[in-house]
């Protein structure tokens, strides 16, 4: 694990060359506002800030520039304890996190904290695993806000698809294999959805983001849907992490091998011919590898 110290140094002196900041105190940079939207000093702020997908290394800079400046950080069990070390030391930290099955806040009451925080006059970060507004209940926060008179901003994060793919060597798209990406949340397997014809349209990449403990019904439905049941499946499990687990298996093994991944959180699904890439690059790495260690 890299030493975060010294990623936070590095970072202050790329923002330090960059922004013109208000005060400096030491090596402690106090910089502008992170929002277009001016912010009068005594006016509380909220930014919905995306955390990417639990690896600091991949937080934007200025997600991380929003952490050092908030007074408030209100933040999500998918939110690595690493990431939130990076935060201002003097900052209040208040846990919002819902697991499924578990007690945990309304919806509602977060919206409350975030808006009677912000009407405290304070800069309130609210940080979240992944993108605010991908299945990140952003807009929701967003629209709460706006109807308080509070001011916010949004600073995005790498969404879950695209970095655990990424780290699981699975291209999304690919020419002659993808040429189409649907995101989508495991909890349709259960509403009222009548468009699973359209999920299986020819070289589509489906990425199931909390569909885990919905894997029976998203096999079922696929295959009714006259998807193959040999399509490729990957599950990843704590993407993007040292404890990251990739499992590669068919559309019609997908119930059996979720129920042997029961509990495990969090977990992303990748359903396409694209999953079967995965293999061939690693032999290519492996082979590179060897290439050079002979050299």
């Amino acid at each position: 694990m890299d030493d975060f110290s010294t990623i936070k140094r590095t970072a202050k002196q790329v923002l330090k060359s960059r922004f013109q900041p208000h005060d400096d105190l030491g090596d402690k940079i106090v910089l502008r506002p992170l929002s277009s939207t001016s912010r009068k000093p005594d006016s509380g702020f909220v930014s919905l800030v995306g955390a990417g997908p639990s690896d600091p290394d991949l937080l934007t800079i200025k997600a991380l520039r929003a952490l050092e400046q908030a007074e408030v950080v209100v933040y999500d069990r998918l939110v690595s304890q690493d990431i939130i070390a990076l935060a201002n030391p003097d900052a209040i930290h208040i846990y919002v996190g819902k697991r499924c099955g578990k007690p945990s806040l309304s919806q509602e009451e977060i919206n409350q904290i975030l808006i009677s925080e912000a009407l405290k006059g304070q800069y309130v970060v609210r940080i979240k695993g992944g993108d605010p507004l991908i299945f990140g209940r952003g807009g929701e926060e967003a629209l709460a806000l706006v109807d308080a008179n509070v001011n916010y901003d949004f600073i995005p994060g790498i969404t879950a698809a695209i970095g655990c793919a990424a780290s699981a060597g699975i291209p999304l798209t690919h020419r002659e294999v993808s040429r189409s990406v649907t995101l989508v949340t495991g909890h349709v397997a259960t509403g009222a959805f009548n468009a699973w014809s359209q999920l299986v349209a020819n070289g589509q990449t489906l990425v199931f983001y909390m569909g885990l403990e919905k894997a029976q019904q998203i096999q079922n439905q696929l295959i009714e849907a006259k998807l193959s049941e040999e399509t490729p499946v990957a599950v990843i499990c704590h993407g993007c992490s040292i404890n990251q687990a990739v499992y590669i298996e068919q559309l019609k093994g997908l119930a059996a091998l979720a129920e042997d991944l029961k509990g495990e959180s969090p977990a992303l699904i990748i359903i396409g011919d694209v999953v079967a890439l995965r293999e061939q690059l690693q032999c290519t790495a492996r082979q590179l590898t060897e290439q050079v260690c002979l050299l």
